[in-house]
């Protein structure tokens, strides 16, 4: 008998059939004699219909109500799936994430997990239920619901597999794991058989929809293998696991493109020690990640212009951010741009094989590609692009390495 712990995607419980599905395949393992903890997401576009009818009342609504209100997503998918179980004749109670015993700091919609105290998980799984747990929320000390960010069930999945010991996690979604690069923008792309913490990590940052970076985070620092997989299917998924030496054998594990990122540049920012601190402080405090920053080095001026990326869903609280910035820094102006792609290569063979970057450059030159941005580090490379020209850029660099 084992403990596992299934994760499910929007997609997988996208409607009343799907979830039946699901069900289906949780009764199988519960024959066995496993012991099922099962996380699912929101139905299929449900979290969006939900943010657009605050954003119908305000633009910019309170972070603690939209916390209220997206919740309520998983819950109706916990109880839908526990009823699809009991039709099935299998016990099955559904639990919200405070149930549950995740605890969370008080950043609301982007909340970290603070610890997970699972009792309620272990009773129940004793006395033979299947437990079902609404992914990607959790509650403050002080019983505050709290949201864990998009992708967060991925992130609830892993942390549950970790407090509970699980001999098994698997991210169910509706692909068959984890591919070279998206196959709707390349046909050709192979899905992989394994990628290290290290390669899904980068990837999830550098907009792979297969997982949420803060999860994969999560599973490398303790230790949580898993396996992306589809719930169409039973075909083997891809395995994300710590790095083997073998891994290192392959140069460029995929290519990945980030169409959800603005580029905001303050223009003629005074070039004095401070400044950008000042800046990234302010936008920090506000739980504003920033991506890729660059710098213009002056020449004789005593300016300079500062850019940065950053996620599109997080731009409006920025904007007003840095309007309030303006008159304490003293920049000219702010230019923002919606139109850009980050385009990445990633892949742990990076560290012992020279050339890459040249060969992507050079690569993007041919298509007549310009770059805006570039950021590095040991195992990727990123650049902004053109948004318009993103899926020929990852096409044709995809071409390149990867064939």
């Amino acid at each position: 008998m084992a403990l596992i712990v299934q994760k499910y995607g929007g997609s997988s419980v996208a409607n009343p059939g799907r979830i039946q599905n699901v069900a289906r395949r949780v009764a199988g393992y519960r024959a066995k004699g496993d012991q099922v903890v099962v996380v699912v997401s929101a139905m299929s576009g449900v979290t969006d219909n939900l943010i657009g009818l605050a954003k119908e009342i305000t633009p910019l609504p309170s972070e603690r109500e939209m916390d209220m209100l997206l919740a309520t997503g998983e819950q109706q998918t916990i109880a839908l799936t526990a009823i699809a179980l009991h039709e099935l004749g299998v016990a099955a109670t559904s639990l919200t994430g405070a149930q549950a015993g995740i605890v969370t700091d008080g950043v609301h919609t982007k909340a970290r997990i603070q610890n997970i105290t699972p009792k309620k998980v272990h009773a129940l799984l004793d006395a033979g239920n299947v437990v079902i747990v609404a992914g990607f929320q959790g509650e403050t000390p002080e019983g505050h619901i709290t949201t864990l960010g998009r992708g967060g069930s991925d992130l609830t999945a892993i942390a549950l597999a970790a407090a509970l010991k699980a001999d098994l996690c698997q991210i169910y979604t509706d692909v068959d794991g984890v591919y070279t690069t998206d196959p709707r923008i390349v046909p050709g792309a192979r899905k992989l058989s394994e990628v290290s913490y290290d390669e899904m990590l980068e990837l999830a940052g550098a907009g792979a929809k297969v997982m949420q970076g803060r999860s994969v985070e999560f599973a490398k620092k303790f230790g949580v293998v898993f396996e992306v997989r589809s719930s169409m299917n039973d075909n083997p998924g891809t395995i994300v696991k710590e790095e083997t030496r073998s891994m290192e054998d392959v140069v460029i594990r995929g290519v990945a493109l980030d169409k959800n990122q603005a580029k905001v540049t303050l223009v003629a920012v005074p070039d004095r020690p401070g400044v950008a601190a000042r800046v990234f402080k302010a936008l920090g405090e506000a739980a504003v990640n920033v991506d890729m920053i660059v710098q213009n080095i002056s020449h004789g001026v005593p300016a300079t212009d500062l850019s940065f990326t950053l996620d599109k869903a997080d731009l409006a609280k920025a904007r007003r951010l840095i309007d309030t910035l303006k008159a304490d820094v003293g920049f000219r102006e702010a230019l923002v741009s919606e139109q850009i792609g980050k385009l990445s290569i990633v892949g742990v063979g990076m560290r012992s094989h020279s050339g890459v970057a040249a060969k992507m450059f050079e690569t993007l030159a041919r298509e007549g590609i310009n770059i805006e941005m570039i950021s590095t580090s040991e195992i990727k490379i990123s650049v902004v692009i053109d948004l318009a020209r993103g899926e020929a850029a990852v096409q044709a660099v995809h071409r390149a390495f990867l064939g």
